[in-house]
């Protein structure tokens, strides 16, 4: 029994879990940033190439 209330106590303060939920959150939210970029620029990237495009 006491192997069993260890072993909750060791999962309970374990933080290498924290640790990756943390990472995962920050690329997560770099991925929305870049995500966000593109598609802003984008429409000004379109008219752009289309520009090259017709001159060329």
């Amino acid at each position: 029994m006491e192997k069993l209330v260890q072993g909750i106590k060791n999962f309970w303060y374990d933080e290498a879990g924290a640790t990756a939920v943390e990472y995962g959150l920050m690329v997560a939210l770099i991925a929305v940033a870049i995500i966000g970029t593109v598609r802003a620029l984008g429409v000004g990237l379109d008219g752009l190439f289309a520009q090259v495009t017709a001159a060329l």
